[in-house]
């Protein structure tokens, strides 16, 4: 399975006139001055590099970092503008020393504040270097406060069919971790004892090129998150940093991810491989084992039950189900029934609920893929996302129902098996809230209500699960499904008593 990454361009890099010959003050001494040109290695980064010269090149990896314009200190003309978060410059051609960058908010003038000086940075003689921002420009603590990282590229041969990959973390929030290379050992990860803001050996490590790998990250002996990587081409030499932030959600712009740097600039970010939570929602299924291939996925799951979290790698899967066997061998029998997840998009967590009726032509069993994609800028709201998954019931009209027992105001209209209101939620309010359900416009024509209690932070979604008809299986009610802590939970609120 390949994967695409998102490409990103590089801003205004380099002003004409200092890439081909503006004389730049450098660090390392009395006025002398140096000429900077840019270049670039190649797949393999074999590119010669002149007598007394220096490849350098700069990685944007702080994700709470603005974009930033780097100047030689004392200079009068930055060296690049607008680098941003997960940018990467080409090399630049520079005489060896040593060099006193400053980094300033994009865009900048010389007189502007610096936001960053780092230090004297030994550029040596033929020598190939790549320099990473790195860390939270907010901190102040130690641990995860701004830096720049530099490493003297040293890579070993690849041999015939392989990559070579270079591990560097620079997640300000991550512990030490490991290397699980395929994914299938975190007890015992290849790679181990990555500390914040280390590297992983100069030489780096092979990776299979042409085809999809898997990466686990440990932590402790325990596998912590998986990320599928591109296909590698053969030969190349490969910075894979670990950025962002282990507190934030996959998905989010500044959340844990690897950025690929390759030998002509940056590939991209590769999140997390998704994360799926299956529901039991089918009224008249009984309790099941799933399997995707011979690989069993639930195991014993009822009516109305969640599953743990299951981190799977990007894909569309069919999963074979089967009333519940001990064992977790797949029976050699034909399965109940298959049905398919829909894409499963790396960086995202889903709800995947099993609906529909067993045996039934019309609204039959079906599986329902949901991103979890809730407005988290707000965490003083209550938000909600509706999902009709009740197959024997017309469309709907859910909302606050009020003392004349007419839904009023309606929060969602006319949503038909197996639709969904927004990703994002609505804002329900905060107590007791009473939701009553309608067939589609007619808001006094009450089918259920239910008593649902919110919070601020809540985060759910609210399935109308089981059958209207009791020949249909499960009795009609609400299956609320808690995102805000993980793992997710699952709670079940029977309708009220009909007046």
């Amino acid at each position: 399975m390949s994967i695409r990454l998102r490409s990103y361009s590089l801003a205004r890099i380099l002003t004409p006139a200092i890439l081909l010959a503006t004389g730049v003050a450098a660090g390392c001494g009395d006025g002398d001055e140096t000429t900077i040109v840019e270049t670039s290695t190649g797949a393999g980064g074999t590119t010669t590099i002149p007598e007394g010269k220096a490849h350098v090149r700069v990685v944007h990896a702080s994700s709470d970092a603005p974009a930033v314009d780097l100047y030689v200190a004392g200079a009068s003309e930055p060296l690049l503008t607008g680098l941003k978060y997960g940018d990467a410059t080409d090399y630049l051609e520079v005489d060896a020393g040593e060099y006193d960058f400053e980094l300033r908010a994009s865009p900048s003038s010389a007189s502007d504040p610096v936001a960053y000086r780092t230090g004297p940075i030994d550029l040596g003689n033929k020598k190939r270097i790549t320099t990473i921002a790195a860390g939270l420009l907010a901190s102040d603590a130690d641990a995860s406060k701004f830096r720049v990282l530099a490493y003297t590229e040293e890579f070993g041969p690849a041999g015939g069919g392989n990559a070579m990959v270079r591990v560097v973390h620079a997640s300000p929030d991550a512990p030490s971790v490991g290397i699980d290379l395929h994914d299938n050992d975190a007890a015992n990860p290849e790679i181990t004892g990555i500390d914040r803001f280390t590297a992983s050996d100069a030489a780096g490590f092979t990776m299979s090129a042409g085809k999809a790998e898997q990466i686990g990250i440990s932590a402790n002996g325990q596998r912590v998150t998986a990320f599928t990587t591109p296909e590698l081409p053969e030969g190349a030499q490969l910075f894979v940093i670990a950025t962002g932030l282990t507190g934030k959600l996959a998905r989010e712009a500044d959340g844990f991810a690897l950025l690929a740097i390759g030998p002509d600039g940056s590939l991209g970010f590769i999140k997390q491989n998704p994360i799926v939570y299956a529901l039991h929602a089918s009224p008249n299924a009984p309790a099941v084992d799933a399997f995707a291939g011979d690989a069993e996925l639930l195991d014993n799951v009822s009516f109305g039950q969640l599953s743990g979290a299951l981190q799977v790698p990007p894909g569309d899967y069919t999963l074979d189900f089967y009333a519940h066997e001990e064992g977790s061998t797949k029976p050699a029998s034909a399965p109940a029934a298959s049905a398919k997840t829909g894409m499963l998009d790396r960086g995202e967590r889903y709800l995947t609920i099993a609906t529909g009726l067993l045996g039934h032509s019309t609204n039959g069993f079906q599986l329902a893929s949901y991103a979890e994609g809730f407005d988290r800028q707000t965490p003083n709201e209550a938000r909600v996302r509706l999902v009709h998954s009740s197959p024997d019931a017309p469309a709907v009209d859910v909302g606050i129902l009020n003392v004349e027992g007419v839904v009023n105001p309606v929060l969602v209209s006319n949503v038909s098996f197996p639709q969904a209101s927004e990703p994002n939620g609505i804002v329900s309010g905060l107590g007791t809230i009473p939701l009553g359900v309608t067939p589609a416009g007619q808001s006094s024509t009450v089918v259920a209500s239910f008593h649902v209690t919110t919070t601020e932070g809540t985060r759910a979604f609210g399935i109308a699960a089981g059958a209207l008809d009791p020949n249909n299986g499960a009795s009609f009610r609400l299956l609320v499904v808690d995102t805000a802590s993980t793992p997710w939970s699952v709670a079940t609120v029977h309708p009220q008593p009909q007046q």
